[in-house]
């Protein structure tokens, strides 16, 4: 390439690759943190189906624009990003970063590669005073942030001036924190919550995430997320729902409230169409009100490695080309693809040699790989592809909408936020638990309506404190029974045995006299559901439903009774372990076949 000039650094860390990689490649937080300025993206699809990726930004009186070419990348190894400049100073702009461990085994080194192409006499010039000395200054100091904070000298990874916000938001966000603190969602958090709106960067805020959140700050799950919900109603947050496509995993579509939530979107990035799925795709998603901290719209780097981190590896080859990449990965679930529109090859990995990718025409294919240290690729196609190892996990942040509308607290303050009149929503799996009273109309005529009411009600409460500590909610009350709704099956099975184990100290202090002790009947079950507006309140329907609420019925009360879908869940066994489980079997009202079930005496 005519007039290209390279610059390389060399630096030393004290932490291993495993540990600088996720810093050092979250290229949006590393060009943000360096000054570096927004861009927008336009994607434009060609008639094969491949998306061409194009940049424009304002640096100064300069008006960019250039191709972006997908960044290759091995986790852990290496990455290089190449942008083609058709405005500008610059024709080419390029950088690759090298990881390795250190002579020691414990640290690491890493090779830092910045190469760039004139475009006319201004970037001749650029290039021959401060370009690379300027960019050298900050990479310095970007790389010793980045390793001080990986060795938690630092609370966040790169230093960073916030906008500074005015007297009148800083008043406001003291009340807004003294308010969220005065509810019981705010969990002593409010306040750090409010420093991370107002001081963090742009990139932490495009999308707060709860569960991150609660990993990061080492608090309960359901803490982090009420803390989220109790600020949005507040002021501090929004809320969103985004749409997320299940190749790149970010949000192609979104919608302030769930009447509006599109049932499917088209990512222009991955060229796919996709629909919704609450259990999967469908993100309760928060950010700052525009009011406190307004966020600019454009990207600081669209293809960064940690901008979609389940890509494990990205490689661009040519027709005819292979390559094989030093590189490892941990066992587990996989998937082989390309960047552009197709085929797909599911793995799972044990360990040892990874299988080697290969393109065969649009089919993708496992090959032999013949070094355990390796990754390899190969296309046998006519035309250049990317090839993609992504790990089959999903967003592990993820709060998906099946999970949040199953908690108390979203329900509490935000009922009316339901589907549209009409709307059904599949869930793949939601955990459902019915009860009702023992003999309640003896109760009743015992100590009279009014007494028998006033304790029921007393009840209801008692049974919604410890839904609700277990991640449920109480969807909704039929006479003297509940439904409630829980995203995970142990949440609502713990629920169920603190409520057997809690009622006779319940009674103990809430009846009065000899009047008759309340005595609960519960069914638990899981399976999937139908989410639905029904009475102004989100509903499920379907036959999950029906056969939580008929198991509820086979019991006799002071008991359990489980689903075999339940019972046999081997993610229930450790809670179930060392309880007596009696098998019972019966034909319920509305099933043809005869129904397993087990009792579970508590």
């Amino acid at each position: 390439m005519r007039g290209l000039i390279s610059r390389t650094w060399q630096w030393s860390f004290k932490n291993p690759p495993a540990a600088i990689w996720p810093i050092l490649a979250d290229t949006a937080r590393f060009n943000e943190a360096g000054g570096l300025p927004r861009h927008e993206i336009t994607e434009i699809a060609g008639p094969d189906g491949v998306v061409s990726y194009y940049g424009r930004a304002k640096v100064g009186i300069f008006e960019l624009r250039w191709q972006d070419q997908p960044v290759n990348w091995v986790s852990d190894q290496f990455l290089e990003h190449n942008r083609a400049f058709t405005s500008g100073p610059l024709s080419y702009l390029g950088a690759r970063l090298a990881l390795a461990l250190d002579a020691a085994g414990v640290g690491s080194t890493a090779t830092y590669t910045l190469s760039a192409a004139p475009r006319n006499w201004l970037g001749r010039l650029a290039l021959a005073t401060k370009f690379f000395t300027a960019a050298g200054t900050t990479f310095e100091r970007l790389a010793r942030e980045a390793d001080d904070f990986a060795s938690g000298a630092r609370d966040t990874p790169f230093t960073y001036d916030a906008p500074a916000p005015s007297n009148e938001t800083r008043i406001r966000v003291t009340r807004l924190v003294a308010e969220i603190e005065a509810t019981p969602n705010g969990h002593g958090l409010a306040a750090r919550l409010a420093d991370l709106v107002l001081t963090a960067q742009e990139v932490d805020l495009w999308h707060v995430r709860p569960l991150a959140l609660a990993r990061q700050w080492k608090v309960p799950e359901r803490h982090a997320i009420e803390l989220c919900l109790q600020a949005v109603k507040a002021g501090l947050l929004e809320l969103r729902w985004d749409l997320l496509c299940p190749r790149c995993r970010v949000s192609k579509a979104w919608s302030g409230s769930l009447d509006r939530l599109p049932t499917g979107a088209h990512c222009g990035s991955c060229n796919i169409a996709y629909d919704r799925d609450f259990a999967r795709n469908v993100e309760a998603g928060f950010r700052p009100a525009a009011a406190i901290r307004p966020l600019e719209s454009g990207e600081y780097c669209m293809w960064g490695p940690m901008s979609v981190p389940h890509v494990k590896a990205q490689i661009h080859l040519e027709p005819g080309e292979r390559r094989a990449l030093p590189g490892t990965l941990p066992p587990g679930p996989y998937r082989l693809r390309t960047l552009e529109p197709g085929d797909a090859v599911d793995v799972e990995y044990d360990g040892g040699v990874f299988p080697a990718l290969v393109i065969a025409g649009e089919d993708i294919c496992v090959g032999d790989n013949s070094t355990a240290d390796n990754l390899a690729f190969e296309n046998q196609s006519p035309r250049a592809r990317v090839a993609i190892i992504e790990s089959r996990h999903w967003v592990a942040d993820c709060l998906t909408a099946d999970r949040v509308t199953a908690l108390q607290t979203f329900r509490d303050l935000f009922s009316d936020d339901v589907l549209r009149p009409g709307d059904e929503v599949a869930i793949g799996r939601i955990t459902l638990l019915f009860s009702d009273l023992k003999a309640s109309t003896a109760l009743y005529e015992q100590i009279g309506d009014a007494a028998a009411y006033h304790l029921v009600r007393a009840h209801f409460a008692f049974m919604a404190e410890i839904i609700r500590n277990h991640d449920g909610a109480i969807v909704k009350t039929i006479g003297d029974a509940v439904m409630a709704a829980f995203a995970r099956p142990e949440d609502g099975l713990l629920a169920a045995l603190e409520i057997q184990r809690s009622i006779a100290d319940w009674n103990a202090r809430n009846r009065g006299g000899d009047a008759m002790p309340i005595v609960i009947k519960l069914g638990l079950h899981q399976g999937a559901s139908i989410a639905v507006t029904l009475n102004d309140r989100l509903d499920y329907f379907g036959s999950t439903v029906n056969l939580a609420a008929r198991l509820q019925g086979q019991s006799g009360g002071g008991e359990i009774v489980l689903s075999r879908e339940i019972a046999e869940d081997p993610a229930l066994a450790p809670h179930l372990a060392g309880l007596e489980l009696r098998h019972d079997r019966a034909v319920l009202k509305g099933f043809d076949l005869a129904t397993d079930f087990y009792r579970l005496q508590v």
